[in-house]
């Protein structure tokens, strides 16, 4: 990169008011990092990051950002600073859930179902500068109506729990369970409308996206599995706005279990692993059955249909959001969204379109884009710093050295 556009961009990244500099706690500054702040722009190296109550004030080439009397500085030199990830479609559990995803760099989870009261209570408590947990957003118990009047019923419980969207399922589990018809989700997703809220929704099928999106439903919330996406469903995604997100972590928990997974070994896995998940995993009677489930095999499949389609959707210009339905029995939290990122890569998108999924394009597509995805002024500095270029290798997502949320480090 040439010193001129790297000047550039310590320069644009400055053009922010003021008054942002002029607010009541203590300055962080972070310095001697290189900055990847999640826009389009270029990496900067020798950046520093300046955090004030646990927003960016400025980040940009470190001879060109002022660092106030006072601030408490804090080297990260040889860093490789991102966006905290943001996953799009996880499962929050407990509170203690949200210190497990950002220990790996999962900085905020948009959970799509089935939440205590404790968590709702977490996300009320987030919009604080002492934050040192992952952020979590909300939806409530994901819905089941079997009539329009108890699908009108359901969306308005889902508003008095001031969720903040609502979740429904399409899918019949392989040809085992009824799917929900039309007919009903339909009114789930006007209802929704009416009162503000957008409706994300689980599916399987390639007609039943189609079908889900002349309903006018918000998100598309798995892969597509049974069938190649057509030129159709590209061209009406792409013009709707709807955002994807691919969960082909979903697929591999269906079935890695029918041996140890060779992660299993690994000490940045065992770090943070539900122990007892764990030991059922490692089951050979557990092995054995999954060995012979004829539903893991068919998932196999679907992961390599899911796999052609993300890469395709993607090319095409569909707007990617990570994902991974982690949370359920055996699906990793945080570890799984690094996994996440490398089968995206894998399935041909390249490190910068996967870290985009992860920050910028998850923050946009879950209408959080005001305060998280980038690192720019008036966002929250939520961050996490790696050992090595992600931009390079998606896989130097895994040397993580510290994470950090509103500025503050989180505990590993």
């Amino acid at each position: 990169m040439s010193s001129t556009r790297i000047a550039l961009c310590g320069l644009i990244l400055l053009t922010y008011p003021a008054h942002l500099i002029a607010q009541s706690g203590q300055a962080k500054a972070f310095t001697g990092l290189t900055l990847i702040d999640g826009t389009d722009r270029p990496p900067v190296a020798n950046a520093t990051i300046v955090v004030r109550d646990g927003r960016v004030v400025a980040a940009g080439l470190g001879t060109g950002v002022r660092i106030p009397p006072g601030a408490e500085r804090i080297a990260l030199d040889g860093k490789f600073v991102m966006p905290g990830l943001i996953n799009a479609h996880g499962h929050v559990n407990a509170p203690g859930d949200l210190r497990t995803y950002a220990a790996y760099g999962v900085t905020t989870v948009f959970s799509l179902g089935g939440e205590p009261a404790e968590v709702f209570a977490s996300r009320a408590e987030q919009s604080s500068s002492a934050l040192d947990r992952a952020r979590v957003f909300v939806s409530g118990p994901v819905l089941t109506p079997r009539t329009a009047e108890e699908a009108s019923s359901q969306v308005a419980g889902i508003a008095a729990q001031k969720a903040d969207i609502v979740k429904i399922r399409v899918d019949d589990n392989l040809g085992s369970a009824q799917k929900m018809p039309p007919e009903i989700y339909r009114v789930v997703i006007d209802e929704a409308h009416k009162l503000g809220l957008r409706v994300a929704a689980h599916l399987f099928y390639l007609a039943d996206a189609k079908s889900l999106l002349d309903a006018k439903v918000d998100l598309i919330a798995h892969s597509v599995r049974d069938a190649d996406v057509d030129a159709e469903l590209l061209s009406r995604l792409k013009a709707s706005g709807v955002c994807y997100v691919p969960t082909l972590m979903r697929e591999v928990s269906t079935f890695v279990y029918e041996s140890t997974p060779e992660f299993f070994s690994d000490p940045l896995f065992l770090a943070h692993a539900n122990a007892e998940w764990v030991a059922m995993g490692k089951d050979t009677t557990r092995q054995r059955g999954v060995r012979g489930s004829s539903s893991a095999q068919r998932y196999k499949v679907a992961l390599e249909v899911a796999s052609r389609n993300v890469k395709r959707l993607a090319d095409a210009g569909v707007p990617i959001a990570m994902g991974t339905d982690t949370g359920p029995t055996g699906r990793f939290q945080g570890y799984f969204e690094l996994m996440e990122l490398e089968l995206m890569s894998k399935a041909g998108l390249t490190p910068k379109q996967v870290l985009a999924s992860a920050t910028r394009e998850a923050a946009r597509c879950m209408k959080l884009d005001r305060d998280l995805g980038t690192l720019e002024p008036g966002k929250w500095a939520d961050f996490v710093a790696v050992d090595a270029n992600p931009l390079t290798n998606i896989s130097n997502v895994r040397r993580i050295s510290s994470v950090w949320i509103a500025g503050n480090k989180v505990p590993r």
